[in-house]
């Protein structure tokens, strides 16, 4: 039998379970007739219509966490291009005959991405199992070791439930404590003279709102000078932030005092074999003189800063490039270059999570990058970190830190 023969119209309408077709902005393409049986929906009260439209969170249940883990799950479908099995939810789902009236329902649900030929994902396949009966264990239809089956089940769900708002509370905490923390340790945007730079901080997917990834701006001794970095060190929450803030402020101290980039980057290294948590930790870091119109720049396994010129020539500073950080056990001078600028220009340095993707080359990547700097360059700084992010990072998020730096020169 060939693919022309088969029916998967009949083949969708067959598979087991509750099964619906999302688009990514989680509206519901298509669901098998077993979605609406259990779901208790006629097909009109759910195709074309948003996923958490049509079953919505229970509101009198203040506890609740299953639309929240379910939206989690989809959005790192999205975001990954892999499929995600979730944990047994509890969904609570409205009676459609009776409008307030909430029914208690548990559900198994596992989600998977339909990828074009590009790799991006197109659909989501939204399979769920209701198990509601198991837990419930009532009736009395089932006794002995069945029954105390249903019985363990329906405990360990309760359990659940009540761990998932442990963590939910613990998370907010966490949370609170991260804002500070990335307030605390990261530059705002500034005005640098008559030069304006723009920065932006996007945690992966799932994160706290502070991870590994990290930006600065420090005026330099002599002239009209402006020292600008990124880094990125591996991990996400706290504990990468306590490393990140570690790394940042050696190499902003380090950047007053050196003659050059390599020379500040030279130190970092060093550094960076003391500190735990630190290991293949990646910088670059720019010398701006705007008396001279220079850029000297070096990079320690970072990818490459991108130069916008007024008449949209891009270049890519990658003349520099080292290994990381902590690379080798005796550092040795890393490499230095430099290359000249006009009024008008646009600099922009930032993280491995605005251009890499999985199951594509990072040259794609960073030809994106170049694509959306020129055509956006006669933008504020403002106005152009925005355009990019909104074209490059995907709609659910990235699955690594974010962070970018745009100064115009």
């Amino acid at each position: 039998m060939n693919d022309s023969a088969i029916d998967y119209a009949a083949v969708f309408q067959a598979l087991p379970g509750m099964v619906a077709l999302l688009t990514p902005g989680l509206v519901i393409a298509d669901v098998n007739e077993e979605f609406l049986r259990a779901a208790g929906r006629k097909r009109e009260q759910v195709v074309g219509r948003l996923l958490f439209d049509v079953f919505p969170e229970n509101p009198n249940d203040p506890a609740a966490t299953g639309m929240r883990n379910l939206k989690a799950s989809l959005q790192r479908v999205m975001a990954t291009g892999e499929r995600d099995a979730m944990a047994l939810q509890r969904y609570d789902v409205e009676d459609p005959e009776r409008p307030g009236h909430w029914q208690e329902r548990y559900w198994s649900p596992c989600n998977a991405p339909v990828l074009d030929p590009g790799g991006e994902v197109v659909l989501l396949v939204h399979r769920v199992e209701e198990v509601t009966e198991l837990i419930r264990a009532r009736g009395g239809r089932s006794t002995g070791r069945a029954q105390g089956l249903e019985a363990e089940l329906y405990s360990r769900a309760r359990e659940l439930q009540e761990l998932n708002e442990r963590l939910r509370r613990a998370h907010a905490r966490e949370r609170e404590v991260a804002l500070a923390l990335q307030e605390a340790m990261l530059p705002a945007s500034r005005q640098v003279g008559n030069h304006r730079a723009a920065v932006r901080y996007r945690p992966a997917v799932g994160a706290l709102n502070v991870c590994g990834d990290w930006y600065d701006l420090v005026d330099l001794v002599g002239g009209h000078r402006l020292g600008v970095s990124v880094g990125d060190v591996v991990g996400h929450g706290l504990a990468a932030a306590g490393v990140m803030g570690q790394l940042r402020s050696a190499l902003s101290a380090t950047s007053r005092v050196a003659d050059g980039p390599a020379q500040a980057l030279d130190v970092l290294g060093r550094y960076a074999h003391v500190v735990d948590g630190a290991e293949s930790a990646t910088a670059v870091t720019t010398f701006i003189d705007f008396d001279r119109h220079t850029i000297t720049y070096s990079s320690a396994g970072h990818p490459p800063p991108v130069l916008v010129h007024p008449d949209g020539r891009v270049e890519f500073l990658d003349r520099a490039t080292d290994p990381p950080l902590d690379a080798r056990p005796d550092p040795i001078r890393r490499p230095e270059a430099g290359t000249a600028f006009t009024g008008g220009a646009t600099l922009a340095l930032y993280t491995d999570g605005l251009v890499e993707r999985r199951r594509e080359d990072i040259d794609t990547g960073l030809a994106r990058l170049a694509d959306s700097l020129r055509r956006h360059r006669a933008a504020d700084p403002e106005t152009l970190a925005d355009a990019v992010l909104l074209e490059l990072l995907p709609p659910g998020g990235a699955t690594d830190d974010t962070a970018l730096i745009i100064v115009r020169l």
